[in-house]
């Protein structure tokens, strides 16, 4: 069965001798090439009654690894679903638009981490209020950053219960079946608050910028490229989980 590894192994060194790669994206690419193999060791099990001997080869244990990562992420869900309470749950999902996605890739932490926090946020806010569920909620968030077709895609799928807390924490609040929150008012606090945090962002300087967007380090016109974005739809939905 072809896996990734062996693509790695057989075109990886003539792929990198013609494509510029990040120093992280090389240890990646290094990391699944020799795991499970003797570059990395490994350990002899002998069995005391028929003598017989088995080598097995240690893991790279890189998150990025399709080996790897499968165990790590079938022991992440087992874990989630024992969090699970006996309800109704929602998927929901974040996603910035275009050309914040663009900026993105050169202010990850920034961006990404005000994509998580805004989300969170979001929910917490449009749940507890009263004209809607008025109840506290939690959720599991998951940052995704490249999308179906492999491209640059920043955005965050949520694990929601379908109800909450009373404000007082004495009751249990249950959403109508089959709808959380509308989608329309999640998307327009989201878009909201995270252009308002993005351009906190940029006045503290704390963005950067790099080739056809040198430009946007000047603050008007760093406004004038935010304007859009203040009346495009950002993608908000809500639907039951997998």
């Amino acid at each position: 069965m072809l896996e990734v590894a062996d693509i790695f192994r057989s075109h990886g060194p003539a792929w990198r001798a013609t494509t510029r790669l990040s120093l992280g994206q090389l240890k990646v690419m290094s990391a699944i090439e020799r795991c499970r193999t003797a570059a990395l060791g490994g350990h002899v099990l002998r069995c005391s009654g028929c003598a017989r001997t088995e080598v097995s080869f240690n893991s790279c244990r890189d998150r990025h690894c399709p080996k790897c990562q499968a165990s790590a992420a079938h022991r992440w869900l087992n874990a989630r679903q024992a969090d699970l309470l006996p309800i109704e749950y929602f998927h929901v999902v974040f996603t910035l638009p275009a050309p914040i996605s663009a900026i993105a890739w050169y202010n990850k932490r920034i961006i990404y981490g005000l994509l998580l926090d805004i989300a969170a946020d979001t929910l917490r806010t449009i749940a507890g209020d009263p004209r809607h569920l008025g109840a506290q909620i939690g959720a599991t968030l998951v940052l995704h950053t490249w999308g179906s077709a492999l491209t640059h895609h920043p955005h965050v799928h949520g694990i929601v219960p379908g109800g909450g807390l009373s404000p007082d924490g004495e009751r249990w609040i249950t959403c109508r079946p089959g709808f959380f929150l509308p989608v329309r008012v999640l998307s327009r606090l989201f878009r909201r608050r995270f252009l308002e945090a993005l351009q906190s962002a940029h006045h503290r300087g704390d963005l950067q910028f790099f080739g056809e967007y040198t430009g946007l380090a000047d603050p008007a016109t760093f406004a004038r490229w935010l304007a859009p974005l203040r009346t495009c739809e950002w993608v908000v939905y809500a639907r039951r989980p997998f």
